[in-house]
């Protein structure tokens, strides 16, 4: 099914409402006079000067010949600010420069002088990322009907290679416009990564043309629960839902997505959560069925069976899987697997034994292992939530530790890979407020300041394993957000909190200072339309 389309402002069309403020203008400048610029995430030094670019006499952008980044797409980004000056003649110049001249393959500089805008880094990233924040240096001064950036310099690098924020399409489905937009939005805080949660008990939301079913049947539940989960007695609305994303729809977003430089994580979820895949191929399970994707939320008993058949089946999606994600990570889930099945499954007890097993976790392990070895065989690694740790770690595989953070400090006590993605204060599905009117969430508590004050790596963690925590990621699952404005609702403006967490310099996060720069940006929301909560001090 074609994804519908729906009207969309681009990345950069908010960015540059950054700049247009006037009906939120403080007290004009004088024309000397500058103040530090609110920018989200902090860069790691910054110095400002007196003096002005003044936009009106923007002349031309120039970019080096080894950057990929064309003159095109940039001068799309300032165009808006162009005006007729003509006594002076001002240009932007990117500049891809000696990797080997930053600390960080992400590092770039910023230097913005009275008729020239210099940005420097080794790679087209870091260009990005200082051309991100030479938007959000952008303001308008009232008092002349112009718009300018203050002369400065910055030398900025992130804190953290690993930047990145999640987003479930199972529970609720979101179109292809929906999608690119929740990219800008990750784009404009700087991160670099966006975990895409494709396939669930209530919905399989990708096409595999091998498997047609998968989307025929798998991609459709007979109705939604309406309420929270568990209360009795339990009501639904009787109304079909679902919808899935073509393959060629998921290469345009790959596409977008690279130009934002955002590199996206598609989950494929195993053994467990894999209702909706069973409806469409019940062969595959322990009972052979007959199952339909789930209507309410929670953990079913129904998981994939560990017999040959279905390591077969699921390699053979993984390899259009991974046709269609350039990037090194699949994610494939790992969480939540009963193994209610397996112990009464004669296949699943005769792989224990065949293999020396110990018990259904040593199983969920060796399965998950066959999985990864498929990953390996095809250049790509394994990432998993943080019970693929039970019955032992993949080779090479990396542990996204969402139960506290006692999984990703074992993990890195072994030597692999984490991701630290606590629920507290990592799942954006949970209420950030403790008013009472409040949407309907799916319980807990994580506001603002508990996002901006969460350190990735934990206090205890022996410091010769600190390099084993490659950064975070913020989690949003979608059981009780039915539309996009809610998911808006539910990451603004805690998506900033997360971005300064995972990019600035641990050392200097102020949070009242942090709080002033996220009213500038709460006016900005307001005017590009994004629905956000209002954080009150």
């Amino acid at each position: 099914m074609k994804s519908p389309s729906y009207p969309n402002r681009s990345f950069w069309q908010i960015l540059i409402l950054f700049g247009v403020l006037q009906a939120f203008s403080t007290v004009p400048l004088n024309a000397q006079e500058n103040t530090a610029p609110a920018i989200i995430p902090a860069p790691r030094d910054m110095t400002l000067f007196d003096k002005r670019f003044y936009w009106e006499d923007f002349l031309d952008v120039g970019i080096s010949k080894s950057s990929s980044i064309t003159k095109e797409w940039v001068l799309e980004k300032i165009k808006p600010y162009t005006g007729q000056g003509e006594h002076k003649r001002c240009s932007v110049m990117l500049m891809m420069i000696d990797s080997s001249s930053f600390e960080h393959p992400e590092a770039y500089s910023l230097n913005i002088q009275e008729n020239l805008i210099m940005i420097k880094s080794g790679t087209d990233a870091g260009l990005r990322f200082g051309l991100t924040t030479l938007l959000q240096t952008i303001r308008m001064d009232s008092s002349a009907n112009t718009h300018y950036s203050p002369r400065l310099d910055i030398q900025d690098f992130p804190r953290f290679p690993y930047r990145g924020m999640h987003l479930d399409v199972c529970r609720h489905f979101f179109p292809v416009s929906f999608i690119k937009r929740y990219i800008d939005y990750l784009a404009m805080y700087k991160f670099n990564t966006f975990h895409w949660h494709l396939t669930e008990d209530q919905g399989w939301r990708i096409e595999i043309k091998r498997y047609p079913k998968l989307t025929e049947t798998g991609a459709w539940r007979s109705e939604t629960l309406i309420g929270r989960a568990g209360r009795e007695p339990a009501r639904y609305d009787g109304i079909p839902y679902g919808g899935f994303y073509t393959q060629e729809e998921i290469r345009e977003v790959v596409r977008y997505a690279a130009e934002q430089g955002i590199t996206i994580v598609p989950e494929i979820e195993l053994p467990g959560h894999a209702l909706a895949a069973l409806s469409a191929y019940p062969q595959f399970s322990c009972t052979g069925g007959p199952f339909e994707p789930a209507t309410t939320w929670g953990v079913f008993d129904d998981v994939y069976c560990t017999k040959e058949e279905t390591i077969t089946f699921l390699r053979q999606v993984l390899d259009e899987v991974i046709d269609l994600f350039p990037g090194r990570y699949i994610h494939i889930g790992g969480d939540e697997c009963p193994k209610t099945r397996w112990k009464a499954c004669p296949n699943c007890q005769a792989n224990i034994r065949a293999n020396g097993l110990a018990d259904e976790h040593e199983l969920q392990s060796w399965f998950i292992k066959q999985i990864a070895a498929h990953l390996h065989s095809r250049d790509r690694r394994l990432i998993g939530w943080d019970e693929i740790l039970e019955g032992g770690l993949a080779p090479d595989a990396t542990v996204m530790s969402w139960r506290g953070v006692s999984g990703g400090m074992q993990a890195a006590a072994e030597g692999h890979e984490v991701i630290m993605t606590p629920g507290n204060p990592c799942y954006f599905d949970h209420y950030q407020s403790r008013r009472d009117d409040q949407p309907l969430a799916i319980g807990g508590y994580n506001p603002l300041e508990a996002v901006y004050a969460w350190d990735p790596i934990p206090a205890n963690l022996d410091p010769t394993l600190h390099h084993f925590i490659r950064g975070g990621q913020g989690n949003v699952w979608t059981e009780y957000m039915p539309d996009e404005k809610h998911v808006e609702f539910m990451i603004f403006p805690r998506i900033t909190a997360l971005a300064e967490t995972l990019w600035s310099d641990p050392k200097t996060k102020d949070f009242p200072h942090f709080l002033d720069r996220v009213d500038v940006h709460q006016k900005q929301w307001l005017q590009a339309n994004i629905r956000y909560f209002p954080y009150y001090r």
